[in-house]
């Protein structure tokens, strides 16, 4: 899928790992279905309350209602845990919008094929509030504000697209052959 359309959730500079998905979740196997979902439940749960009253997830909830994630600089930052963004697919979260990843982040989001991670030409977070209603174009390289008609310029993904589509590098490489398929 290209374009994804739905409220947005709001956060600002270096939000870690630990906020994405707390270490005391990390225990859950990401490949036992159940406890998949269950990561989903908890992602964005290190976020403090004070900044963030509105949750990510919804206390009982197994997802999110926001599929777009609009962050400031240095999203991922921290620890190197893959969990946080399979957290965040698990979510039904489709994409984080940033001004700029941390790189092991970024490289877990195509390793995994997750979620899409897509950097932003102007401070979105500044921009945006949440709740808003914003549409993404991955071909279109866009995001666009639903309540004020403005579109704002996307970074293209570029050769990471494919792998993320995919479903992480594992799949890929067995889509292009350069693995065997699983029989």
């Amino acid at each position: 899928m290209s374009k994804f359309t739905g409220p947005v959730y709001v956060v600002r500079d270096n939000i870690d790992t630990d906020q994405i998905i707390s270490a005391k979740y990390l225990n859950l196997v990401p490949t036992i279905a159940e406890e998949y979902e269950k990561l989903g439940s908890f992602a964005m749960d290190g976020l403090p309350d004070g900044l963030y009253p509105v949750r990510f997830v919804k206390p009982g909830a197994m997802d999110t209602e926001f599929p777009i994630l609009i962050a400031g600089r240095n999203f991922g930052c921290g620890s190197s845990r893959e969990h946080a963004p399979i957290a965040l697919g698990a979510a039904e979260n489709q994409t984080v919008v940033a001004e700029s990843f941390a790189r092991i982040f970024f490289r877990n989001c195509v390793a995994t094929g997750e979620v899409y991670p897509v950097e932003c030409v102007d401070r979105l977070c500044d921009v945006f509030q949440t709740g808003d209603l914003a549409t993404v174009d991955i071909d279109g390289n866009s995001i666009k504000h639903e309540g004020t008609g403005k579109t704002y310029a996307l970074k293209p993904l570029g050769e990471v697209r494919p792998v993320v589509e995919a479903g992480g590098i594992f799949a890929y490489a067995r889509q292009v052959g350069m693995m065997p398929k699983p029989v």
